[in-house]
């Protein structure tokens, strides 16, 4: 399987801007400039799009690891926080509040490290990630 993406950009760095687009068109010319990365500007940035994908893909690993320990998530909300730090990518942090009937949270941390260790973007990062991983009711 492969996917594609695509990136325009126009300008300066700190006055040009360009547009993302994704093979599946959700984004389409989405606008990214210096301020959107950097500030507080309208449109995304490269970090945003890695910890969202880093919180799907998670989210999907550790649904097929609890289907094969035999349990069935009923909500799996995750939150990735990526950090930039001198120009260098250095950690993703995943915050997950769970609810999954009838598993005990120590089978459930478990479960859920290995999702993180095993999830396809947390091997691609290969940098410091951390997971704090919660039942609710």
């Amino acid at each position: 399987m492969k996917r594609t993406a695509s990136a325009i950009w126009n300008g300066t760095i700190k006055e040009g801007n360009g547009n993302i687009s994704t093979q599946s068109t959700v984004l389409n010319k989405t606008q990214y400039s210096f301020n959107s990365r950097f500030a507080e500007g309208v449109g995304t940035n490269p970090e945003e799009l890695i910890a969202a994908a880093h919180a799907g893909c998670f989210n999907m690993k550790l649904t097929l690891d609890l289907e094969a320990a035999g349990f069935k998530a009923d909500t799996l909300e995750t939150t990735s926080t990526v950090t930039l730090d001198n120009g260098t990518i250095t950690r993703s942090d995943l915050v997950l509040k769970a609810k999954v009937p009838g598993i005990t949270n120590e089978k459930f941390q478990e479960v859920a490290a290995g999702a993180k260790a095993g999830c396809p973007v947390s091997r691609a990062l290969n940098l410091e990630m951390s997971l704090q991983a919660e039942l609710v009711a």
